[in-house]
């Protein structure tokens, strides 16, 4: 029985296409059920219609609130039975009302090694730091910012030359590698949280 992964996307989805390809292998353990986004016309739900999977768009400004927003994504989720949301390139955090549903099955990346460079410019806080070896994180979702129970990391070394650009690039692609054996492990053996850590198993 494959582990039902719903992802959700902010744009071109390549993150998602990573787990994509990978569940056209049955031996993956996942299947993704659906593929919800923050806006409509990305390549990323276009990814998703092509492969057959449902979508749905709830864009924030056609909500009252924010809190709204938050509970209706939250229910569609949740109407689609996961066993892991996957955020790949969600560029919206989720609230109270998402975490209460689906709290601990949660799951992003970030483009650093948590706890350092927490935020949206992961890559050019490292570079400006001057640190020698960044990479990119994938964590279990909490009410913080990039500060939930990580559950995989990738180192990717600074080279004297990277711009912004070209570190983000490489972090990018040990990103999709790590996203991809990190859920597959989860998907198959099961996972529990333990304090800070994540325990492989049933």
């Amino acid at each position: 029985m494959s582990a039902r992964l719903v992802v959700l996307v902010s744009g071109s989805g390549t993150n998602l296409q990573a787990l994509l390809d990978a569940c056209a292998d049955p031996a993956y353990g996942a299947e993704v059920v659906a593929v919800g986004a923050d806006r409509s016309g990305i390549e990323g739900l276009e990814r998703a219609e092509r492969a057959g999977i449902p979508t749905f768009v709830h864009r924030v400004k056609d909500f009252a609130s924010r809190d709204e927003w938050d509970a209706a994504v939250a229910q569609e989720v949740a109407g689609h039975r996961p066993d892991l949301v996957v955020l790949a390139g969600f560029m919206k955090l989720v609230g109270d009302a998402f975490l209460a549903a689906h709290g601990g099955r949660v799951v992003n990346t970030h483009p650093a090694l948590s706890p350092s460079f927490p935020g949206m410019q992961g890559p050019a806080d490292a570079l400006a730091y001057g640190v020698k070896v960044s990479g990119c994180t994938l964590f279990v979702v909490d009410a913080g910012v990039d500060t939930g129970v990580i559950v995989a990391q990738t180192a990717v070394a600074v080279e004297d030359d990277d711009t912004v650009d070209t570190l983000h690039e490489r972090i990018k692609v040990a990103e999709r590698t790590m996203l991809v054996d990190a859920v597959g492990r989860m998907a198959r053996e099961g996972f529990t949280l333990d304090g800070r850590r994540v325990r492989f198993g049933r």
